[in-house]
């Protein structure tokens, strides 16, 4: 009999459902535009409804349950973006979302005192991004609606308590909580006391490949699956990703969408010293990621497309800046300096003056792209710096990688092959593929393997190598 999986995925400005097969072949997908709400009561704060958020995912999942009735499903499992939490009441309602853009929390960070201890055992530094963060936050300005919590959890194992009712959370995304201790892989009733966060709310912890059950029959019987289909814990969209394109310890990929993390495997749990980087719960809990991130990098691209070239295709953009011999601006619009833990304020194009007349939009469009592969570089070897990289090859993944020419710059940068496999615009889809896989004892590896590999050979001194000396500095001088 074939398994099939529905499999929610749930980023930061976009999710989609999607039905496909245990041998990976994607066989639906139905995208949404995530939907935000701003709080006037913070300088900085959006969340979303949960209501409003399942409504479109479950119906979703109806429409290709109608439009593939042939293809069963054995289970349903679920990825999302990092740093977001659902708040759950006493009845066991969820009423809120805190996604990963909301910063309610930015005020009162300089109330926390216990940083170095808080790193140590999160991997993170004390900044609103977390999700610990942005529960203190809530507390300060909703003292009462703040008692009334009753449990959190992330994105994706909300999902999958829409399906069974059980309230659990992954490692991958515990960790993102900075309430959960990577060392001791338990809640920590001292990062707890530190943000003002009573334990009663955290949630039990279940692992990647776990089984929360079968699906309630409400859901059952109006998505019209079997009565012995199952939810599977899933876990954080990075981790997913990287799982998806078969990483293994030591390895080192770069997930390149609207940010591109650049993340290596290990198993021990890394500490650096300097606070360069961050060390995450690996799916399971049982190894670890560290991980460095240029920021925002892909949503530059798109931007930029839509501004210079709103009527032509990407793959015709690709092919004037591939005749490009020589460049007459660099551009710096990505938004960390990850090691130095500060964000990059100042960005655009930078040109000789005068205004160069032979200047032109491919110019510019050549610039951004170089700007993306110089970034995720810098990241690169800053991460090489601090575990090492002895593999031949970085392994690459995430819609960023359409682009060859960003492609052919990282390896001409790093010096490595690059290897894109096959799906790795979906890699997300078939990290979830996998997880499901490894439940039911399936072998199957979907379409990714050494025969669909494309790989991109470093090709020694080129352009890009000029350019990132030149655009090194000019970053510098924006951003002292």
């Amino acid at each position: 009999m074939e398994n099939n999986y529905l499999i929610l995925d749930m980023g930061t400005g976009n999710s989609r459902v999607g039905l496909v097969s245990s041998d990976g072949v994607v066989l639906g997908i139905r995208s949404y535009v995530n939907r935000y709400h701003t709080d006037p009561l913070y300088e900085d704060a959006q969340y979303f409804l949960p209501e409003e958020w399942s409504g479109y995912l479950l119906e979703g999942c109806r429409e290709l349950m109608e439009e593939f009735p042939e293809h069963p499903v054995k289970a349903i499992t679920s990825t999302g973006a990092r740093e977001s939490i659902v708040l759950y009441n006493g009845e066991g309602k969820a009423f809120m979302g805190l996604p990963n853009i909301d910063n309610r929390g930015r005020a009162w960070m300089d109330e926390i005192e216990d940083c170095a201890f808080i790193y140590e055992r999160t991997g993170r530094w004390v900044t609103e991004d977390f999700p610990a963060a942005k529960l203190m936050g809530y507390k300060k300005k909703y003292p009462r609606e703040f008692q009334n919590i009753a449990k959190i959890t992330s994105l994706s194992e909300w999902v999958g308590e829409i399906f069974t009712g059980k309230i659990v959370i992954e490692p991958s995304q515990a960790c993102e909580t900075q309430l959960f201790d990577i060392q001791e892989k338990a809640w920590s009733e001292r990062l707890c006391r530190n943000y003002g966060i009573p334990m009663g709310i955290l949630p039990e912890i279940a692992k990647a490949g776990d089984s929360l059950g079968t699906i309630k029959k409400e859901f059952s019987d109006k998505l019209g699956l079997n009565g012995q289909a199952e939810f599977i814990v899933g876990g954080a969209d990075t981790q997913i990703a990287v799982k998806g394109i078969g990483i293994g310890i030591g390895d080192i990929a770069v997930v390149s969408g609207t940010t591109s993390p650049v993340v290596t495997i290990t198993d021990y749990k890394y500490y650096d010293e300097q606070k360069r980087c961050w060390t995450d719960s690996n799916l399971g809990g049982e190894t670890y990621q560290v991980e460095t991130n240029p920021g925002v990098t892909g949503l530059n691209y798109q931007r930029m497309k839509a501004l210079l070239f709103p009527d032509t295709s990407y793959e015709e953009v690709e092919k004037n800046m591939a005749r490009q011999k020589g460049y007459l601006c660099t551009a710096t619009f990505s938004s960390l300096h990850f090691s130095e833990k500060r964000s990059l304020k100042k960005g655009g194009f930078v040109t000789k003056a005068p205004f160069d007349a032979d200047l032109d939009a491919v110019d510019m469009m050549w610039a951004v792209v170089a700007d993306i592969a110089c970034s995720i570089y810098v990241q690169y070897q800053n991460l090489c710096e601090m575990t090492g990289h002895k593999k031949e090859y970085i392994l690459g993944c995430g819609g960023g990688f359409r682009s060859e020419i960003l492609c052919q710059h990282l390896a001409d940068l790093t010096g490595k092959k690059l290897v894109i496999r096959e799906g790795f615009e979906q890699a997300s889809i078939h990290g979830c593929v996998k997880i499901c896989n490894e439940r039911y004892g399936k072998d199957a590896d979907g379409k990714g393997g050494a025969k669909q590999d494309k790989v991109y050979m470093p090709c020694g001194q080129g352009l890009i190598h000029a350019y990132y000396e030149e655009w090194l500095e000019n970053r510098r001088v924006l951003n002292p």
